[in-house]
């Protein structure tokens, strides 16, 4: 009635009269609870005066019994978050609040509501709470004294927080309000299990360190207590306090922390000289940090002292000649406290280096040993990646600059020596040299140069090399013409030079210069060197008849992939790389295509399965990142390549007869392979260009999928004509060519010899509509699931699920533009898995298996926390895949289990005895796979319920004794790890 206007909540009031003024307290605070749901429901209808009444009635209440003033509060809550509240009531209700009720007294919900009343009137009533001055201060310390529930905590530390943020008068009253929040410092609460409210011990913690941290009124009291918490035994309290100061740090100054300088110092030398924690040893650092960062901005007055200075002094006293130990003990947590320090700013930086760096570089040259040295230049390493943070040495004050010709020296002898170890330190010292502007020389950068190519090239540890090819290609855009006028014809001399060593040592040195190429390929102007250079070595090797003329083309590739996918981000770049490669390869393979050049070892090798396959990811990285524009350029020439015979725009456009990879006779085969490489390039386009001639081009590749002996050829047509069915516009034309593949496909699959290039088909345009929601998808579907009960297809249709769910290398994928939806496994899964298990159910016992591995291959690439939810009602079908002969049923069905047993121990514990079966039973399987991913499982295992294990324990111990012995050391490496968490299983600690 209140809410419709009909009554008013006066009136309400009146007619609650008898309640209200009732001698028994029951029914009062009856009357009272009654009112205040009335005006928790309807406070935005209430009016000025009746608002002025309602309070004065319920502040006259907070006197009644304390059956009573629950319900009070509920009803001052309600009218706290009036907008109508006359100035002046919300100090009247605190101050009632304030004298009348003992909050502590009350439940914790009461609490909760009084602490929202204080909310409400700090949002909506700030300047009136102000004019209480520090009184107000002092009535919130009374109300939150005591309180223990971590749900009220977090808004009374809510409450500190904005006390003091919008800086309401704390007056004498500061230390008093700092005790009644540090109390709780460090935080020691556990959630009880399931705990509804969800607050965590985290949530405690920061709510706590904003309130400590966000005064520097609290830093007298705060600091003396941060530094007793560090001397805890307990990590935890270490950890909170490192963490507390790191805060306190960004609104200190020298004023603050002056006093207590030398215990802070003291305490965080000694943590990182004797803890064995990584976190605490951590949060000390970024703590040390802190500190110099906030004396390095205090604006010095000319008659104080210089607080930065002495601190970097006393740390440098105190960790300096640690660096010049024999034994190096103390030489890491030295330098890693000296590092911190120094990396807060540039004058700190500056102070500390020029007592330290001189120092490393007199010790390197001291030791001889190279494990001693390697320590000290990674020490000097850690330097000079602080001197990254600030930029160009140009400073006056820089101690690197003064010692410049030292340093390289050093960085130089540290690459000539025999250590790998040294040399990959060298290295990445090399890598931060050459990012410092103005540091090296002209002379240096040759040097550098010279240097990388003997690593990359000549050195026989694999590590050295690429490493100096990652630094090369690091430094190539700082110094493109150093790298262009000095590295790049080296190499190309080298990948020409005969050499006089070994076949092997020469075809090594061949691979390395090829790789080199591609690292240092990381700026336009040496792109366009080194392209050409490249191609005309994959033409140099296609003219040739050495025997490893198909994994010389790979290489060749995989160079050329690697630039693709550097140019990449570079507009300029990429179309370059794309107008000179893509016609390129593919007048190299029209013209081993062309029917004499068949019969000739070098057409052969570029036309093999695996050099075809090592050129579509160059082709199709060179087109994913083309403009709309450029894109369509390029396929006004490629598609009438394929369906016209076109070679005009080909560099070598010259061949003996025509190009017709999509006419008939036997003689055209090896044309046909060549849809591989039109399908690299048309599946890569944007989904916004248009393709010509598509209807046609679609027709071709379907007949093509359906009609080649050659399983590569019809599998990449069926991939091709997939990739360009996922990005056809919906209508009429996309349904046409659809009907058209299922007419095609059907006959196909019933019976005929080509029966399993209609299954490859009907898998691929399969995954393309089910990537987009196309409604065919699920009549597809279900065609699949039929041909499971196949003796013929079935193995092999099982298998296609993995490739429905998988991430396709090549085309359907978001990289290539590919129309992928989210969640489209969960919906296939969501789908189809109740079919596949009815058809388990159903099915004889020859096709089973077919289920069983349809349905792993599915749940294995589902996401883990759908898994876990569908889990109770397909464990037991799982269970019994595992005793299912087919090592990849049993294979997908463990790397599905493995994750399940650590994500959800609860259910899994309940077939604890069948899983322990299963598992020791597949540790003897014949295939090594299955017997580590068995061990594994085994090993997962021990995250289940203690209890529950305990009484497999010794079964278990036995059992895995025996895979110790395996003749694979994968296997027994699997069984040792295994075998030792079951050892510890119910040990102390654990």
């Amino acid at each position: 009635g209140v809410k419709d206007g009909r009554w008013t909540v006066l009136q309400l009031v009146e007619a609650l009269g008898f309640c209200l003024e009732n001698t028994d307290p029951r029914m009062r605070g009856r009357g009272i609870q009654l009112l205040s749901q009335v005006l928790l429901q309807c406070y935005s209808l209430l009016q000025e005066k009746e608002v002025l009444h309602l309070v004065l009635f319920y502040e006259s209440r907070l006197q009644d019994n304390h059956l009573v003033i629950p319900s009070v509060l509920q009803g001052l809550r309600a009218l706290s978050m009036c907008e109508v509240l006359s100035p002046g009531l919300a100090v009247s209700v605190l101050k009632a609040i304030f004298q009348e009720v003992h909050v502590q007294s009350l439940l914790q919900l009461d609490r909760h509501t009084v602490y929202n009343i204080i909310t409400n009137f700090m949002s909506t009533r700030e300047e009136e709470l102000k004019g209480l001055g520090a009184n107000f201060t002092f009535g919130f310390i009374q109300v939150m004294d005591g309180e223990k529930d971590p749900r009220n905590l977090l808004v009374a530390f809510q409450i500190v927080h904005d006390l003091i943020a919008k800086d309401y008068a704390l007056g004498p009253f500061v230390e008093e309000l700092f005790e009644v929040t540090s109390c709780y410092f460090p935080v020691d609460f556990t959630p009880p299990p399931n705990d509804p409210h969800g607050i965590q011990r985290e949530d405690l913690i920061l709510s706590l360190r904003a309130v400590l941290a966000s005064t520097t009124q609290f830093a007298e009291f705060l600091l003396p207590l941060l530094i007793e918490k560090l001397d805890s035994e307990l990590q935890s309290a270490k950890l909170d306090s490192l963490q507390t100061l790191t805060a306190c740090c960004a609104i200190y100054g020298q004023k603050e922390l002056q006093e207590f300088l030398p215990s802070l110092w003291s305490s965080l030398r000694r943590e990182v000289f004797q803890t064995a924690s990584e976190k605490v040893e951590m949060e000390c650092l970024a703590a040390l940090r802190a500190l110099s960062a906030c004396l390095s901005r205090s604006v010095l007055s000319s008659d104080s002292e210089d607080l930065l200075d002495s601190f970097l002094s006393s740390i440098l006293q105190d960790c300096r000649h640690h660096l010049c130990e024999p034994d190096m003990k103390l030489v890491w947590p030295s330098a890693k406290l000296l590092q911190a320090a120094a990396g807060a700013s540039l004058r700190a930086y500056h102070r500390i280096t020029h007592s330290v760096l001189p120092l490393l570089l007199e010790q390197y040259t001291k030791h001889t040993q190279s494990s001693q040295r390697r320590t000290i230049l990674e020490m000097l390493l850690g330097f000079l990646e602080l001197q990254q943070k600030w930029g160009h040495v140009e400073e006056d004050e820089s101690a690197l600059l003064s010692l410049q010709a030292l340093v390289c020296s050093v960085v130089f002898s540290a690459l000539l020596d025999p250590s790998v170890q040294l040399q990959l330190v060298g290295i990445k010292a090399l890598t931060v040299l050459g990012s410092l502007q103005g540091f090296l020389s002209s002379s240096d950068l040759e040097l550098v140069v010279d240097h990388l190519i003997r690593l990359a090239l000549h050195e026989e540890d694999s590590q050295s090399s690429e490493a100096a090819m990652e630094t090369a290609g690091s430094l190539a855009p700082s110094y493109p013409k150093v790298f262009s006028g000095h590295m790049v014809p080296r190499l190309e001399k080298e990948l020409q030079s005969e050499g006089e060593e070994s076949y092997h040592n020469h075809h090594s040195l061949q691979q390395r210069c090829l790789q080199a190429l591609a690292a240092v390929s990381t700026h336009s102007s040496i792109v366009r060197e080194t392209v050409p250079i490249l191609l005309q070595h994959l033409q140099k090797v296609q003219k040739g008849t050495e025997a490893r003329n198909t994994q010389d083309m790979i290489s060749v590739c995989q160079s050329l992939h690697r630039v693709a996918l550097q140019c990449q981000q570079d507009a300029e770049g990429c179309w370059y790389f794309h107008q000179t490669v893509v016609p390129c390869l593919l007048a190299m393979a029209v013209q081993a295509a062309m029917p004499e050049s068949t019969h000739t070892l070098p057409g052969k090798a570029l036309l093999e399965e695996e050099v075809l396959a090592a050129m579509i990811p160059v082709i199709s990285a060179a087109t994913t990142h083309l403009s709309p524009e450029r894109a369509a350029q390029s396929v006004s020439h490629v598609v009438p390549l394929f369906l016209d015979g076109d070679v005009s725009f080909l560099p070598q456009n010259s061949f003996p007869c025509s190009f017709q990879p999509f006419g008939d006779g036997e003689c055209l085969e090896a044309q046909r392979r060549l849809v591989a490489l039109l399908m690299a390039f048309i599946c890569s386009l944007p989904r916004d260009v248009a393709i010509p001639q598509q209807e046609w081009l679609l027709r071709e590749l379907l007949a093509l999928s359906c009609s080649c002996n050659c399983p590569f050829t019809a599998t990449t047509a069926a991939k091709c004509f997939a990739g360009l069915v996922n990005k056809h516009p919906a209508g009429q034309q996309l349904d046409e060519i659809l009907q058209l593949a299922v007419n095609r496909m059907e006959p196909s699959l019933a019976e005929g010899p080509r029966r399993t290039q209609a299954l490859t088909l009907l898998l691929w345009v399969t995954k393309a509509l089910v990537l987009r929601y196309h409604p065919l998808s699920s009549c597809l579907t279900d065609k699949l699931l039929g041909l499971l009960g196949d003796t013929e297809l079935g193995p092999a249709t099982a298998d296609g699920f993995s490739l429905l769910m998988a991430e396709s290398p090549d085309v359907l994928h978001k990289g290539c533009h590919a129309d992928v939806r989210i969640m489209f496994r969960q919906r296939f899964f969501t789908d189809n898995v109740p079919k596949l298990v009815q058809g388990f159910h159903e099915a004889g016992p020859d096709v089973k298996a077919n289920y069983l591995k349809g349905l792993s291959h599915v749940l294995n690439h589902l996401p883990k926390p759908v898994l876990v939810t569908e889990l109770p009602t397909l464990l037991s079908l799982l269970l019994e895949a595992l005793s299912c002969s087919d090592r990849v049923v049993q294979l997908s069905t463990l790397s599905c289990l493995h994750p399940l047993l650590l994500e959800a121990p609860q259910i899994m514990s309940l077939h604890v005895d069948t899983l322990v079966t299963k598992f020791l039973n597949l540790t003897s399987s014949p295939t090594m796979a299955v017997r580590i991913a068995a061990l594994r499982c085994a090993h997962a295992l021990t995250s289940l319920p203690t209890t529950v294990l305990l009484p497999y324990k010794g079964r278990v111990i036995r059992a895995l004794a025996k895979p110790l012995d395996d003749k694979k050391r994968l296997v027994r490496k699997e069984a040792v790890a295994a075998r030792g968490e079951w050892f510890l299983l119910g040990s102390p600690g654990r």
